[in-house]
């Protein structure tokens, strides 16, 4: 009861929400209607002013004529729809970009993630923490896949020394202040943590539902799973630095500069005794993977400072506040730039 008075005091306080659910659509058009009715049933009963911020990432099977719907229906929904498809961690930057809440919370748009854990991770935050994250420790996935990605958490756990088992779960609440100066590339949502506890944040976890896929196809991608992996290696290359490109590119330079070495040893020991061939050499294997390492360290230093937009909104859909009945508001999409 105390909680419910000072989520209403706190409603009556402000004009935006305290809550902004961002919930990922691409190609959903089945779930979106029966996860948007479940999903406002508990975000009503939890007694707390929040919107629903729906990014449909380019879906081309009518999801954001269904999103438009709802809109149409209810001012605390706005759509954010992308001109094609940017990927996820596009989808979490729009989120972070055009929510209002003074919390955010993500959520997948494929009803794998339950709208009856949202309460839970509200109390975290209530507890003083700045970031819940969602653990799928019973995860609805097939036993290599779930072997991979709880070999991969524990992998970025280590090396990151943020001490979260599942990266990977959309499902996740930060206060806004922890997260939003940060700008996203690639794999980078899964690091959205990581990012959070360099600002200071005080994390934790709680197990989450994961339920089985009810309607369409997964999204999931292996290659965009290792793509994460090279993520983790920039991040940590750059650490704290002020200037990634920087540290980046001094990371290439010396990556090729020892490609160039292990080539020119290569060179002279054919020419000398005991002239070892070249297709024998296992110094001309790393010479290859040191000059590899080197153009993926300069791509991504070239990926940080590229100008072209993260992602491209077509439009917002929202329905003006207070006018009964009225048109829905269209808003001409803008990019966001890096």
């Amino acid at each position: 009861m105390a909680r419910h008075a000072r989520a209403m005091a706190r409603h009556a306080a402000t004009e935006t929400p305290h809550v902004s659910v961002i919930v990922l659509v691409y190609n959903e058009v089945d779930s979106v209607e029966p996860l948007h009715r479940e999903l406002m049933g508990v975000l009503d009963a939890i007694g707390t002013s929040f919107e629903v911020l729906y990014i449909d990432d380019g879906s081309r099977d009518g999801s954001n004529e269904k999103l438009g719907q709802i809109a149409a229906r209810d001012e605390r929904v706005r759509v954010v729809s992308f001109r094609r498809n940017f990927g996820r961690t596009a989808a979490v930057q729009a989120g972070i970009d055009h929510s209002r809440g003074a919390v955010l919370v993500f959520f997948d748009g494929d009803m794998q993630n339950d709208p009856h854990d949202i309460p839970h991770l509200l109390e975290k935050m209530d507890e003083g923490y700045d970031v819940a994250s969602g653990w799928r420790r019973a995860r609805a996935a097939s036993r290599s896949r779930a072997l991979l990605s709880s070999i991969a958490n524990g992998v970025m756990a280590r090396l990151t020394g943020v001490g979260v088992s599942d990266f990977g779960c959309t499902l996740k609440a930060f206060r806004r202040e922890v997260i939003e100066g940060v700008r996203l590339d690639g794999e980078m949502r899964r690091l959205l943590p990581v990012y959070a506890a360099e600002a200071g944040a005080r994390i934790t976890e709680l197990p989450v539902n994961h339920r089985p896929r009810t309607y369409g196809k997964s999204k999931y991608s292996l290659a965009a799973s290792s793509r994460v992996l090279l993520d983790l290696v920039a991040v940590k290359l750059v650490g704290g630095s002020p200037r990634p490109v920087y540290s980046l590119g001094v990371a290439a330079a010396g990556a090729w500069l020892l490609a160039l070495a292990a080539g020119v040893v290569v060179a002279v020991q054919r020419v000398v005794p005991p002239y070892v061939h070249v297709h024998a050499n296992l110094l001309v294997v790393a010479a290859v993977g040191l000059a590899i390492i080197g153009v993926q360290l300069f791509l991504a230093a070239l990926t940080i400072q590229r100008s072209e937009p993260t992602y491209v909104v077509r439009e917002v859909i929202a329905r003006p506040p207070h006018r009964q009945p009225g048109p829905m508001e269209r808003t001409a999409g803008r990019a966001t730039l890096r």
